[in-house]
């Protein structure tokens, strides 16, 4: 996920984790701690838009298989939206946590925020959201591989099957 976004932006990633140990997860990473903990990953969305000037391209840390062709098509196509987001093919419809987030949903999110709404979807009623098409996501790789989350030791030992194969 580092390089992809690396790669997809020309700078290292900003991470936001409250972790005592995450400053040693990826050398030269800056780390910042949530402005409002304990608000799971809409509280980190927030964060990092009150850390960054401009739109920010939000990235789950456990999805290793994100290509820097998709972040780059996401954030090139993110104009004219306050949140853009991949459609997928799980439950949610779109892949919250690995999108660009504009200036625009900061007021929102901090209002989902403060009636303790903490889904990543909870605003969306409330700002102008974008999709990128499903069919447009599979140009960059297969939607269920593209999106994997690592939470687990199980998708641990899957993903390195998935790296190998």
């Amino acid at each position: 996920m580092v390089d992809a976004v690396e790669r997809a932006t020309g700078k290292l990633p900003l991470l936001v984790a409250n972790d005592p140990e995450a400053k040693s997860w990826h050398p030269g990473i800056t780390v910042i701690s949530d402005v409002m903990p304990n608000c799971g990953c809409l509280g980190g969305i927030y964060t990092a838009l009150t850390h960054e000037p401009g739109p920010v391209l939000i990235v789950a840390w456990d999805m290793p298989f994100l290509t820097p062709q998709l972040l780059a098509a996401l954030m090139s196509e993110a104009t004219g939206h306050d949140v853009y987001l991949p459609e997928s093919l799980g439950p949610r419809e779109v892949e919250p946590l690995c999108g660009v987030y504009g200036r625009g949903c900061a007021s929102p999110i901090l209002m989902s925020l403060g009636a303790r709404q903490f889904e990543a979807t909870s605003f969306h009623s409330a700002i102008r959201l974008g999709t990128m098409p499903v069919r447009s996501v599979r140009r960059f790789g297969d939607p269920e591989r593209l999106f994997f989350n690592v939470n687990e030791a199980a998708d641990l030992e899957r993903a390195e099957r998935l790296l190998t194969a």
